[in-house]
């Protein structure tokens, strides 16, 4: 049972939880009125059998395995283990005859993506804020801008439900294009249940996820002293899929007391730094004041002054670049060189899908060829430039250096013997990849969401054969409209399908 399920009508599937293994060889035919659930029985009936047993070791074997982990190496064909849902080994070729055999010929076969700053709530006003910028400039066509309109109106009407929706079908959509880690920055807090809602969203999506733990408004809201609360009854262990992070934004009046509470409860502590919003004398004082850690994960750092950026590269602090939305939003020039001349390995996020996709493989473009575009004009001029970055960059910024940025890189991030097996098996088959050359290069400069075949979470099934498994899409959908249709209403804002 999940939160969607309606206890009146115990004939309906969950649309959560649905035992696809079991739905094979006909199966499907109980939840023929689901276009999806259809596609999933087709793709479910090619699973091999025993996939998903308990006890069952799997063989990834054939494909083009790119590990990400220099320790472990490539392999232009290669096989990957899994045992326990965890990585047993990786290799040219692994004799494993017990073991389910998954065929990975044709297929690129990698860790799967790390997003580190995802808004997930706003799944449900995807494009509404396409044009817009970060606040009001006075100028008409920023009448929509994304503090006023997103933050201060769409966000305040937020019911529980709408939170869970929100943030499980944004879930859902990440696993379909391979972002197997995700942090939410879910600035949705506006009760103690709108903070379970989306814990509990985040736990039935059943991919790995690091819940961030941002402000709220209105009467009901608690933060940041319910983190106490979350912690013990949600965080206990931090074992388990989802984790936890402390927010902790510094244009917010009373910030120290998150940053405190952070600290005290163990948790990293995540903020927004942007100059748009005058946040660089606050961030000149914290770091004057050897406030910043390791602990620290600083989202943009766009318009920061010389000394905190040297202040955050020597204490160890993490970047995440959200490169494209950056570009539209006017948080700033995307600050990658700064970072890499530190010596800072910065990480890529999605954002806010209001205004850009949350594919990321339009982050890892973004990223590397903005960088090269710099770098190739002071070429152009005659001037001292910086080594180009390339797609191989991109794609470690998109998981390994993304996992160590969210403290999770003992999990996840590189096909590693011993880390948990969340693994994507890429189509270079596909048209408009084949014929394989370079792995990388067709990974960042060809691929896009269709080309993921297949995710692993934790050795778990949850996309086979370019099919999301486990989820009625069709009704998650109807109720993500339905969320629609009351946040547009309650916030007072006419959804104009060809506004410009």
């Amino acid at each position: 049972m999940c939160r969607l399920c309606d206890p009146g009508k115990p004939q309906l599937a969950c649309p959560v939880n649905r035992d696809f293994l079991n739905a094979k060889a006909g199966g499907g035919a109980t939840f023929a009125a689901h276009g999806s659930y259809e596609a999933q029985d087709l793709a479910a009936s090619t699973i091999p059998q025993g996939l998903g047993e308990e006890g069952r070791r799997v063989l990834i074997r054939g494909g083009s395995v790119y590990s990400v982990d220099d320790s472990v190496g490539n392999f232009a064909t290669g096989d990957v283990l899994i045992e326990g849902g965890k990585i047993a080994a990786v290799g040219a070729s692994i004799e494993a005859p017990d073991a389910v055999l998954v065929d990975a010929e044709g297929m690129i076969v990698m860790p799967g993506l790390v997003d580190t700053h995802h808004h997930q709530f706003e799944t449900v006003l995807r494009s509404a804020l396409a044009n817009g910028i970060l606040i009001n400039d006075e100028r008409p066509e920023s009448a929509l801008n994304y503090y006023e309109t997103i933050l201060q109106k769409f966000s305040m009407v937020y019911r529980p439900d709408d939170v869970y929706i929100n943030e499980l079908y944004g879930s859902v959509a990440q696993i379909d294009c391979g972002v197997t880690t995700v942090m939410d920055v879910s600035q949705i807090h506006h009760s103690p249940e709108h903070s379970d809602a989306v814990i509990e969203a985040l736990r039935d999506a059943g991919r790995r996820a690091v819940f961030g733990y941002f402000e709220g408004w209105g009467d009901r809201a608690r933060y940041p002293q319910d983190a106490q609360r979350i912690r013990e009854e949600h965080f206990s262990s931090d074992e388990g899929l989802v984790t936890m992070v402390m927010g902790g934004e510094i244009y917010i009046p009373g910030y120290e007391a998150s940053w405190k509470i952070g600290r005290e409860l163990d948790l990293p502590i995540a903020l927004h730094v942007v100059g748009t919003f005058g946040m660089q004398p606050t961030f000149d004082e914290l770091a004057r004041a050897g406030q910043f850690g390791p602990d620290n994960i600083f989202i943009h750092m766009t318009g920061m002054s010389d000394e905190a950026w040297q202040r955050a590269a020597d204490a160890g602090s993490h970047v995440s670049l959200s490169v494209p939305i950056e570009m539209h939003m006017r948080h700033g020039t995307p600050p990658i060189q700064k970072a890499l001349d530190l010596g800072m390995a910065p990480s890529l996020s999605s954002d806010v899908e209001c205004t850009m996709s949350a594919d990321p493989f339009t982050q890892m473009r973004g990223y590397v060829t903005l960088q090269r575009m710099h770098a190739n004009e002071k070429a152009l001029a005659g001037e001292e430039f910086p080594r180009l970055l390339t797609t191989h960059d991109a794609i470690r910024a998109a998981t390994i250096d993304g996992a160590r940025g969210l403290k999770l890189d003992a999990k996840t991030g590189s096909l590693t013997p011993g880390k948990d097996a969340d693994i994507i098996l890429l189509n270079a088959k596909s048209i408009n990849v084949a014929p394989l050359n370079n792995v990388p290069g067709a990974v960042v400069t060809l691929m896009d969401r269709s080309n993921v075949d297949t995710v692993f979470v934790a050795g778990k099934v949850r996309k086979w054969r370019g099919e999301i498994m486990g989820f009625d899409l069709d009704r998650l959908q109807g109720e993500l409209e339905k969320s629609r249709d009351h946040i547009f209403e309650a916030a007072g804002i006419e959804r104009d399908l060809f506004r410009i």
